[in-house]
Order: structure tokens, then C-alpha cells, then sequence
């Protein structure tokens, strides 16, 4: 074993056991991150940057934080801050003419430049109005005075409502087509031959590779062929199962907020339900990232009511608790 297998190994040890300490806060940093940004895509990946964040931020922290729930929303409450002040210093240039419209950026602005708080004010009252902290905690989870959040509350409240956006659609990417074509026909070849060399596929939130090979044997194997694990209870806690069949799972492509996504529908004894999402980059007509978003609990129902279908969820991770016989 190589030094640097050694010390990926301590991570992956080190990652999993903080996760499930702090699995218990997840469903409400989702929950805060989804006010805060306004979108569920959006909010998922602000809770597996505080994730991460906080994961590094604990590793050089003399003592463990006193109130890990406040100590976590502060995490996120620094990213989201630090993010919209870029973005609103961030010059903004006309878009080319004839050039395609990008939904991420549309979501990214509904969500910070047309707020009528400023980002202070917002997670000021949502900590306040939505998850009932104090005004001792706020002050913690934002690095503030009480005096501060007070002001904070009273210019921020009665403004948090904001108006939908309306938000243009693209065609859908030939390779997104091409993948859910290629997925269904259950052909890995045409699967990986649709990433770049350097492509980044992930599971978001416990796993991440690099490159067609590492896909093949990896991500895109478990993807197709995880339900037959998923259904006899070998591959996740036994709860999740659900009457989960070993068929594999069909790929459907549907717009979302301006943006395009890949459903994936698992078959049970009581019908089809969407279990997981993937969202891919384009280069051309490959693809230079595929997320599988399959242990993202929240972030699934959220997205799955919004567009009204029916779904199932999996818990966050893949491992067991040492005794968890559940």
C-alpha cells in the first residue's frame, strides 16, 4: 500500500465517521440552505460544501465546537455570504449575441442579485422565523453581536418574500439524449465513450472518480446495476429497501427550473419510482461531469415534488453504523 493510498484511506475513514455524527443536522442545513438560495439545486450544493467545509474547518479546531447545529449553519451561513458578495461584485457583461442562454446562472441571480435582503438580513430571519434560534445563536451562526442581529431582524422582516422568476428553456444537450439512450439500452460502451478523458463523475456527497475506465468499474457500474444490490438489501440499509426490484433503472429527461435532469426510475413491487437525479455538463457533444444524486434525501423529495412525480429516498450513505442492524 502507497503512502498516498494510506492517507486516502484515514480520509475516507475520518469522512465517513463525520457524517454520521452530523447526520442527524443534515435534513435541516438542507432545509436552511434551501431558503437561503431558493433553489433546491442550488441548496445541495450549498450543504455539501458546508459538509465539506466544516469536515476540514473541525480537523484544525482545538476543541469540538460547544453547539454543533449552530456552529454548522455558520459554516453555511459564510459560504453563502462570501458567495453573493462575489457575485454582486462581479462585473456583468452582455451576453453575446446569439449566445445560448445559461439556466445556472439565471437560477444563481433569481437567487442572490434580485434579493431584496442583504444576506445578513435573510439568515437572520429565517434562523429566527423558520428554526426558532435565538438571538444568542444567530449571533454565533453568523459571527455577529445580538445587537446586530436585532437591527439585522427588523430591517429584514416583512421583505423576504421574493417574486419567481421566470426562467428561459434550452433544448436539451444532444449528449444528455444520447446518455439516456445509451443508459437504457444498458450499453456501457456508448455510456463511456460519452465522457471526456478528464471527465468527474460523482455520487454526490460519498464518492467521486475520474475518467471513462474508473466510470465504467465505478459509478456507471453501480448506477445500472446497483438495484439487484438495492433489492436483496446488500447495498443499503435494509429500511431503503421498499420493495425495491433487481431490475435496472429507466433514465428519463426532464426540464427543471430552466435546466435539464435525468430521472432515474426504479422499479417496485408497487410501481416506478424516481430514487435518483443526475445533472451533467456538456462540453460539445460530450460530457465533462456527471452528479448522481442518489444519498440526498431532501434534495430528492425536493426536487421530485416540484415536479410531481412519485419518488423514494435513501438515506445518506452507503456504509453501516458499526451495530446498525436496522
Amino acid at each position: 500500500m502507497t503512502p498516498s493510498t494510506d492517507v486516502r484511506a484515514a480520509v475516507e475513514s475520518s469522512w465517513h465517521r463525520f457524517l454520521d455524527l452530523y447526520e442527524p443536522l443534515r435534513p435541516e442545513l438542507f432545509r436552511y440552505c434551501r431558503y437561503l438560495t431558493r433553489t433546491p439545486w442550488d441548496a445541495e450544493d450549498l450543504s455539501q460544501d458546508a459538509l465539506a467545509r466544516a469536515f476540514v474547518t473541525l480537523g484544525c479546531m482545538n476543541e469540538p465546537p460547544p453547539n454543533p447545529r449552530a456552529w454548522l449553519f455558520r459554516v453555511a451561513s459564510n459560504l453563502w455570504i462570501d458567495r453573493t458578495r462575489r457575485v454582486r461584485e462581479e462585473p456583468v457583461e452582455a451576453p453575446e449575441e446569439g449566445a445560448a442562454h445559461e439556466p445556472r446562472a439565471a437560477r444563481e441571480a433569481a437567487g442572490t442579485l434580485i434579493a431584496a435582503l442583504s444576506p445578513q438580513e435573510r439568515a437572520a430571519v429565517v434562523l429566527k422565523d423558520v428554526f426558532d434560534f435565538s438571538l444568542e445563536e444567530i449571533a454565533e451562526a453568523l459571527s455577529t453581536t445580538v445587537g446586530a442581529v436585532k437591527a439585522a431582524l427588523h430591517r429584514g422582516r416583512g421583505k423576504l418574500v421574493e417574486p419567481e422568476t421566470s426562467l428561459a428553456r434550452t433544448p436539451a444537450p444532444a449528449a444528455l439524449d444520447a446518455f439516456c439512450e445509451a443508459f437504457n439500452a444498458r450499453d456501457m460502451d456508448r455510456l463511456t465513450d460519452l465522457l471526456l478523458d478528464k471527465a468527474e463523475i460523482e455520487v454526490v456527497g460519498v464518492h467521486a472518480e475520474y475518467g471513462p475506465e474508473a466510470a465504467r468499474k465505478g459509478v456507471f457500474q453501480g448506477m445500472l446495476y446497483g438495484s439487484k444490490r438495492l433489492a436483496e438489501g446488500t447495498g443499503l440499509d435494509p429500511r431503503f429497501q421498499q420493495g425495491a426490484l433487481p431490475t435496472s433503472p429507466r433514465a428519463e429527461l426532464r426540464a427543471h427550473r430552466g435546466d435539464w435532469l435525468v430521472l432515474l426510475w426504479y422499479a417496485h413491487a408497487d410501481g416506478e419510482f424516481v430514487r435518483g437525479l443526475v445533472r451533467a455538463q456538456t462540453d460539445g457533444d460530450r460530457l465533462s461531469r456527471v452528479q448522481n444524486y442518489f444519498y440526498t434525501p431532501e434534495f430528492i423529495a425536493d426536487v421530485c415534488r416540484e415536479l410531481s412525480v412519485p419518488f423514494r429516498i435513501n438515506g445518506y450513505r452507503y456504509w453501516r453504523l458499526p451495530g446498525d442492524e436496522r
